[in-house]
C-alpha cells in the first residue's frame, strides 16, 4: 500500500443515512452453535461508532464457502442473534433483495450465495455490487479478513458509494506496516502450521528483514528433511527440501530439536518426545516438544518485535498442545515487545487455550490477509478503498 487509505472521519455527516458495512463475520459453527465469537467481538466497536453518529446500518458477511447458492448450513442467522446480544440492540436478517426499512440494524444473508460475490468476470460482481450498493448512501470496509479478495462486497462496492476503511481496518494497516516499515529490533518471526507450500512467499518476502525465524508445527519436517533428518511418517513437501535448504543457509532459521511423536492423529494415542535425529519410521511428528518451547523461548527473550502465524502442533487435541500453548505464552510474556499474532489459526489457538489476549499487542482478525500483506502483495480491498475512498 502507498497511498493512504480513509477512515470513517472522512465520510462526514452520518445521521439519518444508511451505510453498509462490510464486516468479518466468518465464525466457526457446530450445529448451528458458534464455537468462536473473536471475530464478532471484533465488529462491535466500528458498528458502535457508526450507530452513535447516528448511521443505520445495513451489515454484509460471508460465511464459509456456499456453492453461490442459498445453503441453510452456512446461513448467518446465529450471527444476528450474536450480534444483537453484544451490541445491545435488535439485529434482523433479511435477504439481499430485502428493503431494510426502518430497522437500525440489518444484516444481510451469507453474500457468498449470490454467485456475483466471487465471480471472477467483473461484469457478473459489477451487477451483484449495484443491488448492494443500493442498499446504502455510504460504505465501510471493517472485514480485514476479507481484503485480499477482489469480491463484490469487498472491492466493486466501493467504487460506487463513497467509501472508508473500518477502525479494525486501519489498525490492521497500521500494524502491519509497522512490521514492513520500520520495525524495532530484533524482529522475530514466529511460522507454525502444515506447509511450507503456504508460507513460501512470506519467508522469501520476510527473511532478508528479520533477524530471526522460528519454525515449527507441519511445516518444520520439510525443514529438518533439509539438514537431512529422517521424518517418519510427519508431513513432508519433498519437493521444497532444496528451497528449505537455501533458507537455511540464511543462518537465521531456528528449528526444533524435539518432537511430539505418535503413530496416527488421535487423542488417544500413545505419544512420546523425541529428538528431531531420532524419529521412528513409523511415526509422525504432531507436536514441538519442551526442549524446543525452551530454545524458541530463549530466542524470542530480547525481542522488540513479533509476529507469529501459525500453531506449534495440532492444538486442538491435548496430546498435541503444549508447544502452541509454551510458545503464545512466551510471545506474550513480553511485555515490552510489538507482539502480533497473524490471525486464523493462531487466533483460534490463543483463545482455545486460555491464553489473555489482552498479552498480546494485536491480534489480527484475518490470517491469509495478513500473510499476503507481509508478501507484498496489493491486497483488493484496501486498493480500492485509496483509490475510490472519502
Amino acid at each position: 500500500m502507498t497511498k493512504p487509505v480513509p477512515g470513517i472521519d472522512s465520510l462526514g455527516d452520518l445521521a439519518g443515512s444508511r451505510v453498509l458495512v462490510r464486516a468479518d463475520l466468518n465464525v466457526p459453527l457446530d450445529g448451528g452453535a458458534i464455537t468462536d465469537d473473536g471475530r464478532i467481538k471484533a465488529s462491535i466497536p466500528t458498528l458502535k461508532r457508526l450507530l452513535e453518529r447516528g448511521a443505520r446500518l445495513v451489515i454484509a458477511a460471508h460465511l464459509g464457502r456456499p456453492k453461490g447458492e442459498p445453503d441453510p448450513a452456512y446461513s448467518l442467522a446465529p450471527v444476528a442473534i450474536r450480534l444483537g446480544e453484544l451490541l445491545g440492540r435488535d439485529v434482523v436478517l433479511i435477504g439481499h433483495d430485502d428493503d431494510p426499512g426502518e430497522a437500525d440494524i440489518v444484516l444481510l444473508e451469507n453474500v457468498r450465495f449470490d454467485p456475483g460475490e466471487t465471480a471472477k468476470d467483473e461484469r457478473d460482481r459489477a451487477e451483484f455490487a449495484k443491488r448492494l450498493a443500493g442498499l446504502a448512501d455510504y460504505y465501510v470496509d471493517d472485514a480485514f479478513g476479507a481484503v485480499h479478495r477482489q469480491h463484490a462486497s469487498v472491492y466493486d462496492v466501493a467504487r460506487l458509494l463513497p467509501a472508508a476503511a473500518g477502525d479494525l481496518v486501519l489498525r490492521e494497516v497500521e500494524v502491519l506496516r509497522r512490521l514492513t516499515e520500520a520495525p524495532e529490533r530484533p524482529y522475530v518471526v514466529v511460522l507454525g502450521g502444515s506447509k511450507v507450500s503456504d508460507k513460501l512467499a512470506v519467508i522469501d518476502n520476510l527473511l532478508p528483514s528479520v533477524d530471526q525465524l522460528l519454525v515449527g508445527g507441519g511445516m518444520c519436517f520439510t525443514f529438518l528433511a533439509a539438514l537431512g533428518h529422517d521424518v517418519g511418517k510427519s508431513l513432508l513437501e519433498a519437493d521444497l527440501v532444496e528451497k528449505c535448504k537455501q533458507f537455511l543457509a540464511t543462518g537465521k532459521v531456528t528449528l526444533p530439536v524435539d518432537v511430539v511423536v505418535a503413530a496416527e492423529v488421535n487423542a488417544e494415542a500413545a505419544t512420546e518426545v523425541v529428538d528431531v535425529a531420532a524419529i521412528p519410521p513409523e511415526k509422525m511428528g504432531l507436536d514441538i516438544g519442551p526442549r524446543s518451547v525452551e530454545l524458541f523461548r530463549d530466542r524470542l527473550a530480547s525481542a522488540r518485535t513479533v509476529f507469529w502465524n501459525g500453531p506449534m502442533g495440532v492444538f486442538e487435541l491435548a496430546p498435541f498442545a503444549a508447544g502452541t500453548l509454551g510458545v503464545a505464552t512466551a510471545i506474550a510474556d513480553l511485555a515490552d515487545a510489538l507482539t502480533v499474532v497473524g490471525g486464523g489459526d493462531s487466533a483460534a489457538a490463543i483463545r482455545a487455550l486460555g491464553v489473555d489476549e489482552a498479552r498480546f499487542s494485536h491480534i489480527s482478525t484475518g490470517g491469509g490477509a495478513s500473510l499476503e500483506y507481509l508478501e507484498g502483495k496489493q491486497l483488493p480491498g484496501l486498493t480500492a478503498l485509496a483509490d475510490h475512498g472519502g
